[in-house]
């Protein structure tokens, strides 16, 4: 089971590989859209450990 949403770059790298080459209907494509959306909606975002606000808040004032 999943703790958070991210993954590493390998395992992107795999699962990208094994989807190469696949042809789906739209019908099916839309029905895999709407469970993907229902399951990532139970997934919790990886934790914030304060870092982030920091990083975001330093690069919002350099924009300004």
């Amino acid at each position: 089971m999943r703790l958070s949403r991210q993954l590493g770059d390998a395992t992107k790298q795999r699962i990208s590989q094994r989807l190469k080459g696949r042809g789906l209907t739209d019908s099916h494509k839309q029905a895999i859209s709407d469970g993907m959306k229902a399951y990532w909606a139970t997934i919790p975002n990886k934790p914030n450990d304060g870092n982030n606000e920091i990083k975001n808040n330093i690069y919002n004032e350099n924009q300004c």
